[in-house]
């Protein structure tokens, strides 16, 4: 009770500061999620005064949290530019460093902001060396041992040393050690919250266009920045989020947190995206982000307002954000050629001279959706005059002794990396093949032959035989891996109907604190990501060992 209540008074604050420095809550409130699942934004029982095309919330970008917010901060901001400008820090750690400053900053004008922010997070970097080893044999099992240890290190030689400087700056911060938990926690909020923000170029140089001003106790977000340099900021030459628009042409592309908007959870079901308003057309309110929904008729008063975090497979939104979608259709598969292996194979200096000329990739990422067009998919049985995603090969043969595979349409492994394959399997006297036929090339026009002039060739001597006896090894590899660290893709959907029993009975009859329906969470997402890599795993290795017969068939 005693943090129900607590939790409520943070809320309360909150509210009542995003209010203070100019944000409007038209159509919508943010309250707690339930079930310790932290908070959200909600519609309200009726629209308030004023919402009109389907906005209900309003936010300055004045309040964002972004590099030249951190830059013009009157206390931490002429160290922060020296850090900048010497190549000492990029946007992303800018931000993060400013976050533990002030996390840590008594009496900071962010503080009801940064109370109501999350202290812990379900993601694999977060898990403990019980839950982590539920991963073993996943792709992310070793991303996030990686991951660990360069930030510890990073945190050890740079950021610990840079934030006790930065709480130092005014003589009132608290003298309690910055901790490694402290960076990882900055690290978490950033990577879950931050938004790619397309600001308007006026807004981001205000210098060309309006008065500078600083920040002080009366103003936490005042809007000027100083005149400088474009390397104060990154320009990302980027795509809009999954979630935004933007009105004005002519944006500067900055990561950051805008309070509020980010606290809109995921659904694919989207009912809102997000977008900037630059000269106030939308809301009334000249350089803003708002929330809008995007079928106003259609949100019941009281239901959450989602918005769509992109098409992220279950592998990026664990090691992300901490949670996992059951049968996600956007999970992916991500097979690779270990470069390790790459040199210690035949002639392996000069196929490795030949897969740079190639650009050859050594990884594949598989969406499922990709099993659609294969041989097992749904879209097996469609006409089969829809060839378009026939592959160049199809120009390969300039002798015309190698013809092009009947299967062509419905390989669904990426043809670059298929070249690569075909490249690595080749035998010493299909290399000697190879390069007579290449100097034939050379020798004709007297210049070096093209990378389509060398994926010709290796197509035209080797074919598809190799490659394709290549990736069925490589899956079938990752298959003993991945059950090796924690059984079949049986006897995880054995435990996933065991584990959503007895929740529902811990659940029914109050037994289910927050500490342990936390750790039940995290291993039940483990297991949900596992089994969905081990199916993936599965149905690719069908499609190539069906592929492989296939090709040894038209060989003979």
């Amino acid at each position: 009770m005693a943090a129900a209540a607590a939790d409520e008074a943070k809320l309360e604050s909150f509210l009542q500061w995003l209010q203070a420095n100019g944000a409007d809550l038209r159509g919508c409130t943010i309250r707690a999620c339930g079930a310790g699942k932290g908070f959200g934004v909600f519609s309200t029982a009726a629209p308030e005064p004023g919402a009109r095309d389907g906005v209900v919330l309003v936010v300055p970008l004045d309040l964002a949290i972004t590099p030249m917010r951190v830059l013009q901060d009157q206390l931490v901001g002429p160290r922060c530019r020296a850090l900048y400008e010497e190549g000492g820090v990029d946007d992303r750690l800018l931000v993060m460093l400013f976050l533990m400053a002030e996390r840590r900053r008594p009496g900071s004008l962010w503080k009801p902001y940064l109370d109501m922010l999350p202290t812990t997070f379900g993601s694999s970097l977060w898990f403990s060396e019980e839950e982590l080893a539920e991963l073993e044999g996943t792709t992310l099992y070793r991303a996030t041992v990686i991951q660990r240890k360069s930030m510890q290190s990073l945190f050890d030689e740079k950021v610990k040393g840079l934030v006790e400087e930065l709480l130092h700056v005014d003589d009132s911060a608290s003298s309690t050690e910055v901790v490694f938990e402290d960076f990882l926690w900055a690290n978490s909020i950033f990577w879950t919250r931050a938004l790619n923000i397309p600001l308007p170029r006026s807004y981001v140089f205000p210098g060309l266009c309006g008065d500078q001003h600083t920040r002080t106790d009366d103003d936490v977000c005042d809007s000027g920045l100083p005149a400088h340099q474009e390397t104060d900021v990154t320009a990302k030459d980027s795509t809009a989020d999954e979630n935004s628009r933007s009105s004005n042409t002519e944006s500067i592309w900055v990561e950051g947190l805008v309070p509020g908007i980010d606290f809109c959870n995921h659904n694919v079901k989207a009912l809102a995206t997000w977008e900037v308003d630059s000269v106030g057309n939308a809301t009334g309110v000249p350089a803003s982000m708002y929330l809008m929904l995007a079928d106003k008729s259609s949100v019941e008063a009281g239901a959450e307002i989602y918005i769509n975090y992109g098409n992220k497979g279950n592998e990026e939104l664990l090691y992300l954000y901490g949670f996992v979608i059951d049968n996600n259709p956007d999970d992916y598969l991500m097979v690779h050629y270990p470069v390790e292996a790459l040199r210690q194979i035949q002639s392996a200096d000069i196929k490795m001279r030949l897969l740079e000329i190639l650009k050859g990739a050594l990884r594949c990422l598989l969406p499922r959706s990709l099993l659609d067009n294969g041989f097992f998919g749904i879209r097996s049985n469609e006409d089969k005059d829809n060839k378009k995603n026939i592959s160049p090969i199809s120009s390969y043969s300039w002798s015309g002794q190698r013809k092009v595979p009947s299967y062509l349409h419905k390989i669904v492994f990426s043809q670059d990396f298929m070249s690569t394959l075909r490249t690595i399997a080749m035998q010493d006297h299909e290399l000697e093949q190879v390069a007579s036929l290449l100097g034939e090339v050379g020798s004709s026009e007297d210049r070096e032959p093209s990378d389509a002039e060398i994926q010709s060739a290796v197509w035209e001597v080797c074919g598809d035989q190799g490659a394709l006896g290549l990736l069925v090894d490589l899956l079938r590899v990752k298959m003993a891996e991945l059950e090796e660290g924690s059984g079949t893709e049986a006897s995880d959907t054995q435990l996933l109907e065991e584990f959503d029993s007895i929740h529902s009975e811990d659940y029914a009859s109050g037994k289910d604190e927050n500490s342990k329906r936390k750790l039940k969470i995290n291993n039940r997402s483990c297991i949900v990501y596992r089994r969905g890599q081990k199916q993936l795993t599965r149905l690719f290795l069908r499609e190539a060992e069906y592929l492989l017969e296939l090709s040894a068939n038209e060989q003979t």
